[in-house]
């Protein structure tokens, strides 16, 4: 554990720039479709092992890495920050990221560079894990920053592939949205720096207090607006169910478990590190009822499976907003166990949905059906995470979300029993929504026309989804698909030393960083030989 702790520091830079190297090495073999996927698959495979060294030595050390950049004393480099939170959701990120990687991998093998050109795609991945991961490490506001705009390049590029017109429409919407947002964040960053003299997280937490109230909130609401759009929180999530559904199955399934979680991550940095002492958790809590609420109606209304989950996934990030608004230890640890689950479950669902939609040519439900037959495995990688995400017992997703009413019931304020009721409706919906998908796609036999055709009728409107020709299923899709499966079930059967993980991450979240905290994690992982240096 002693060699662990000394190369630790070594190591967190290499979270970053591994996924860069990769996709460097990557472009250069464009040609080479073999070279690229033993590049991208060893990165991704060594940033997983890399993030579970850390996670090992930052919980069991109780002791976070800070890493200087550059050699430049704290606060005034470039500072990487790696705590529990910080190596855990890189740790889920990278190993969702593998998944999700291998899956694409199939069905480039069997479709060619149709969906998914080979030249572009890898590079563009390998960039995209790198924003995620430099975002989650990142000690300053300018180098979260950074992560952003390195994921909205990469996104925006994975968000197009195959330049279809509705790939360009609702990429172009998606760019918009997140410049707005990206605008937003640069003004705010300038504005704190202007105020307090600092972008550093831990500097800005100890001088916050010194501003007027209202240039607090000013600052917080702006922070706070940028996050938001990113994370697709009510009422600025307009963007997420028309954008993701378009997109490659890999490319959806991604975005749809990773991107938001990284809007999540930076709320949660920002509410309990940088203003902590700033309450606005009461209007978090109606914001995370509405976006419960309106996100689960929308799933419901849905007669596409793409769009029922994009519309769940807005829902579900109400909860962790709601638990994030109760701002107890036990709230904070049940709020990032659940994102953890949420992750892992949205991806894997959508990855079910895209072996669907190579199965029946589909993904209306009211077009989709006798898959329970045809494809009785699709049936099972569909369903076991279905019924996770509505919430059943034993499953990740009751873990989550009892923690999280059972949080909400200490506190026991009348607004607390509304978003409790809120979140086991919104619950109730989701899993309504997602069987009623299951009861028509899979149970309905395929002599059902009449009662097709009736129900589109009764709609008035067309049954959604792109028709496309009934591919072949690579065995590696399948295969990727049932290993995020079983990952979904090791989080109900782990969910013990899980759990246990991020209540000790809640807790520690709740006792911000100091400045001189942060200076002596710095020398303690150095060995003390930057001390002199320190200011």
């Amino acid at each position: 554990m002693t060699f662990l702790a000394q190369i630790a520091p070594g190591l967190v830079p290499l979270l970053a720039t591994l996924p860069l190297l990769g996709a460097a090495v990557a472009l250069i073999a464009g040609r080479h479709r073999r070279t690229q996927v033993v590049v991208s698959i060893t990165t991704l495979t060594v940033v997983s092992i890399i993030a579970a060294l850390l996670l090992v030595v930052v919980d069991v050390g109780d002791e976070a890495i800070a890493v200087s950049v550059g050699g430049w004393p704290i606060p005034f480099g470039i500072v990487l920050y790696v705590d529990r939170l910080a190596s855990l959701l890189v740790l889920v990120s990278s190993i969702v990221l593998l998944a999700v990687l291998l899956f694409s991998v199939g069905q480039g093998a069997a479709d060619g560079d149709d969906e998914t050109p080979v030249s572009i795609f890898h590079p563009s991945y390998l960039i995209l894990a790198a924003g995620i991961f430099t975002a989650f490490i990142a000690g300053d506001l300018f180098n979260l920053y950074v992560g952003f705009e390195i994921l909205l390049v990469a996104s925006f590029v994975l968000i197009t592939l195959g330049s279809t017109e509705s790939r360009i429409r609702t990429g172009v919407v998606y760019i918009v949205v997140s410049l707005v947002s990206s605008i937003l964040f640069l003004a705010a960053i300038a504005m704190i720096y202007g105020a307090l003299g600092t972008v550093n997280m831990v500097q800005i937490s100890e001088r916050m207090t010194q501003l007027p109230q209202d240039t607090q909130y000013v600052l917080h609401v702006m922070l706070l607006l940028a996050f938001s759009i990113k994370a697709a929180v009510f009422p600025l999530s307009f963007w997420l169910p028309d954008s993701y559904p378009t997109a490659p199955a890999p490319v959806t399934a991604v975005f749809a478990g990773l991107l938001t979680k990284v809007g999540v991550y930076a709320i949660i940095r920002t509410e309990t590190e940088m203003f902590l002492d700033n309450d606005v958790n009461t209007v978090l809590l109606w914001v995370a009822l509405a976006t419960m609420v309106v996100g689960v109606l929308g799933a419901v209304a849905q007669a596409e499976l793409k769009r029922i989950l994009s519309f769940t996934l807005v829902s579900h990030i109400g909860y962790m907003i709601f638990g994030l608004a109760i701002a107890t230890p036990a709230a904070i640890g049940a709020t990032i166990y659940y994102t953890v689950h949420h992750i892992v479950v949205q991806t894997t669902l959508f990855l079910a949905v895209g072996l669907v939609e190579r199965r029946a040519g589909s993904t209306s439900i009211l077009r989709v059906k006798g898959l329970m037959k045809a494809a009785p495995v699709i049936a099972v990688l569909y369903f076991i995470p279905a019924v996770n995400l509505g919430g059943l017992p034993p499953f990740s997703g009751f873990i989550g979300k009892f923690a999280l009413f059972d949080a909400a019931a200490e506190v026991g304020t009348p607004i607390m029993i509304v978003l409790i009721v809120g979140g086991v409706v919104t619950s109730l919906l989701t899993l309504y929504a997602l069987m009623r998908a299951w009861n028509l796609a899979f149970w309905r036999e395929e002599d059902d026309s009449a009662e097709t055709e009736a129900r589109i009728s009764y709609l008035g409107a067309s049954p959604g989804g792109v028709e496309t020709e009934r591919r072949v299923i690579p065995r590696i899709m399948t295969a990727s698909t049932a290993g995020m499966v079983a990952l979904t079930v090791a989080l109900t059967v782990f969910a013990g030393p899980l759990y246990d993980v991020c209540t000790r991450i809640g807790a520690a979240l709740l006792e911000p960083v100091t400045l001189v905290q942060l200076e002596e994690q710095h020398q303690v992982s150095t060995g003390g030989l930057e001390k002199e240096d320190s200011p």
